[in-house]
């Protein structure tokens, strides 16, 4: 327990600020509020990241506490907008259309781009457009792939992770790798722009899933949940996943024909 009148420090309450959701800081404050301690308060967030945010707030008060979060949640709170995107034969789509609105929130981005999904086709709208953002020095890329689909089985017209990689060049690629006895496969799919766009798809990035299938995704403009989706991958990485430029002298790329 902080002192009754310490007060969290302005660099203390940015950096607060960077590491924690307005969801987050709400649950601290609500339980702080409450009368839990600092200790089961953090219980709100993971464990990897309650040591650094402790030591942020534990030599304050409650009340210092509580109106510090209470200021970032305030400020991360954003109205929270969903669309609904289609993909159907024929053009038959009634809704947005999912087709071009995966290259379009790319091009839009401004801060970064985090993009999970099983496999890549030179074919999908996206992988043209993943390209355009890595060459923009301004934008932070991050790709996460399934290995077994990409490289252990992959389709002809389908790029391998190392085709990837060198792709998206400077950004960084990701790929599943064993875990518990077992590989892992990644089958999430989705893209979150800006840290604040989420867009979530049933479709695999290809060409027949963008134009063909009927597919279904969402759009979500929320920060809160976008930044949640981005932690949650990023503290699994070093468990699932490795980089995939840490192992192209082991594995051959495929020419094209």
């Amino acid at each position: 327990m902080g002192s009754s009148d310490a007060s969290i420090d302005a660099a203390a309450a940015r950096q607060l600020g960077h590491l924690l959701t307005g969801t987050e800081a709400r649950q601290i404050a609500d339980r702080l509020a409450d009368g839990d301690t600092l200790t089961a308060a953090l219980k709100a967030v993971s464990v990897g990241r309650r040591a650094s945010i402790r030591s942020l707030m534990e030599d304050s008060s409650d009340s210092s506490r509580i109106a510090v979060l209470r200021a970032i949640e305030g400020a991360r709170s954003t109205p929270t907008a969903i669309g609904a995107l289609w993909t159907m034969p024929g053009h038959l789509a009634r809704s947005g259309p999912l087709t071009s609105s995966v290259s379009h929130v790319v091009d839009d981005a401004r801060q970064s781009v985090t993009c999970s999904t099983y496999n890549f086709q030179r074919s999908s709208g996206l992988w043209a457009a993943l390209r355009r953002a890595a060459l923009r020095p301004e934008l932070a890329l991050r790709v996460y792939l399934d290995t077994a689909a990409a490289d252990q089985h992959p389709a002809p017209w389908a790029a391998t992770t190392s085709e990837v990689a060198e792709h998206l060049r400077p950004g960084t690629v990701l790929r599943t790798k064993e875990f518990d006895g077992a590989q892992v496969r990644n089958h999430a799919k989705f893209l979150a722009i800006d840290h604040r766009f989420l867009l979530v798809t049933s479709a695999n990035f290809s060409w027949s899933a963008e134009h063909g299938n009927v597919e279904f995704g969402v759009l979500i403009d929320d920060r809160n949940l976008t930044e949640a989706v981005e932690r949650e991958m990023l503290e699994a990485e070093d468990l699932l996943y490795e980089r995939v430029h840490d192992a192209w002298a082991a594995r051959p790329i495929r020419t094209e024909h």
